[in-house]
């Protein structure tokens, strides 16, 4: 659905507003063109969409007094963290505020005994990681992107872990967060459970800044496993390689990461990365666990994987080798930006019951494979295959409008697929602009009509990142 970017509808800033923001906030707060231009750019195929100002906020009162100072001059905010989302979900596309929380990155409290953490909400995963590392414990959402809590809460992100870990729905306790009219709100405690009123963390967690700023993030961590290890094992199709990823989560190996790479992914990383990986379908596998139960699950998987044409095992047990081979996978990404160079992806992020998996995967390659025949697109499949979701990147040059055309056209068809197998159009990158029009499909009218009552409940003048999720 190439749909062009909304029209703008609300006015300049006024010089009264600027005053104002300029007497709160002073070198927080910037209009300079450069830093607009930055805070108006994702990795989504949408044109630059700059904010009229950014502000920098350092504290949760800093976002309390922007929003307060936003809502009384009706101008638009839009939360900005890592800046690493793909569908255009900070784009301001009707101006106004971007609110900057990348400085705000302090971790507040690591509560060990309880296995909670909580942070501010431009703390990076990575952040949060190495200030865990002498606790015994880490965070396991790994969205590839070292993309902040905030930023990661919002879009109700997961990755590479989520097959055994969950995403950030199962991983956030609770929130600090700034509503449209500037309130601090807090959603919850750190208990493990509530039954105390209206769940707001998750109504929270996935809106997208729609509902309010994120402030705050207290989230679970896990003990680290006594003993990982990880492989790779190439197989001769994707097809040979998706049977295998269901028939492990079905025999119910509680495998931590299964991830897939065709053929094309594989050549752009081996470039990439200078490595030498076998250019052919690739599943890359880690398990978590004590030594006998990581064993265990590793002779279960090579089993398996040898049933469906799987070749040899190649392991990384070091540390340095894991890291190694993670951090090919992580590039994976920008590697195949490289198959085309100057051109923009879209990038697909469908997810199906993994029952339905390789039906989806199967005609989602046959459909790539003839825009590629037919119009020389370049495309490469990565994804998440051990919890159903997987990603298309499909290259096309910016100044070629019938290229975005033809990518758009299978992108639509693969969200087609995947809502009649009973999944959705997005599994972790969520809606910004980009999958609007997939959201009525996937949930219809009368659900829609139920979120925009929660969105003009909370948001009455329409002020929080507008234009993102739904059309009011």
């Amino acid at each position: 659905m190439n749909a062009p970017l909304p029209l703008r509808t609300t006015p300049p800033l006024t010089e009264a507003f600027l005053a104002a923001l300029t007497a709160r906030f002073a070198d927080q707060a910037s209009t300079a063109q450069a830093v607009r231009e930055h805070h108006g750019r994702d990795e989504s195929p949408f044109p630059l969409t700059p904010p009229d100002a950014v502000v920098f906020a350092r504290s949760t009162q800093d976002i309390a007094d922007c929003v307060k100072l936003c809502a009384a001059h009706a101008v638009p905010v839009v939360p900005y963290g890592a800046g690493s989302s793909l569908e255009g979900n900070f784009l301001a596309v009707q101006g106004g505020v971007c609110i900057d929380v990348s400085q705000m990155n302090a971790i507040l409290a690591i509560n060990a005994e309880d296995l909670t953490a909580t942070v501010q909400a431009g703390v990076t995963r990575k952040q949060l990681n190495e200030a865990l590392k002498d606790t015994g414990l880490f965070f396991p959402i790994d969205p590839g992107a070292d993309a902040s809590l905030g930023g990661m809460s919002a879009t109700r992100a997961s990755g590479t872990n989520a097959v055994r870990y969950g995403t950030m729905r199962e991983n956030v306790l609770g929130l600090t967060v700034v509503t449209p009219a500037g309130e601090v709100i807090h959603t919850a405690r750190r208990a493990r459970k509530s039954s105390a009123g209206y769940d707001l963390t998750r109504l929270y967690v996935g809106s997208e800044g729609t509902l309010g700023v994120i402030a705050e993030v207290t989230v679970k961590l896990y003990p680290q496993p006594e003993a990982i290890s990880a492989a790779v094992c190439t197989f001769p199709s994707v097809d040979d390689a998706v049977a295998t990823t269901i028939e492990i989560i079905q025999m119910g190996v509680p495998i931590a990461r299964c991830e897939i790479l065709d053929a094309n992914a594989v050549a752009a990383v081996n470039k990439h990365d200078q490595l030498t990986l076998p250019e052919q379908p690739m599943l890359l596998f880690e398990f978590h666990g004590s030594p006998a139960s990581v064993r265990e699950q590793a002779e279960t998987v090579q089993a398996i994987a040898a049933e469906h044409g799987g070749g040899h095992f190649e392991w990384a047990e070091k540390p340095e080798d894991r890291s190694r081979l993670w951090k090919a996978r992580h590039n994976a990404y920008f590697a195949l930006l490289q198959m085309k160079p100057g051109c923009r992806a879209v990038t697909t992020d469908t997810c199906v019951p993994i029952s339905r998996l390789a039906e989806c995967f199967r005609e989602t390659v046959a459909d790539c494979e003839r825009l590629k025949a037919e119009h020389g697109i370049p495309y490469g499949i990565v994804g998440h295959v051990g919890d159903g979701n997987f990603h298309v990147l499909m290259l096309c040059d910016p100044d070629k409008p019938e290229e975005r055309d033809w990518v758009e056209a299978v992108n639509d068809r693969l969200v087609q697929r995947a809502l009649d197998l009973d999944g959705t159009c997005t599994g972790e990158h969520g809606v910004g602009l980009h999958k609007i029009d997939f959201l009525v499909k996937e949930h219809g009218d009368a659900t829609l009509d139920v979120m925009r009552a929660i969105k003009r409940a909370l948001d009455p003048q329409n002020l929080m990142n507008p234009g993102k999720i739904l059309r009011l």
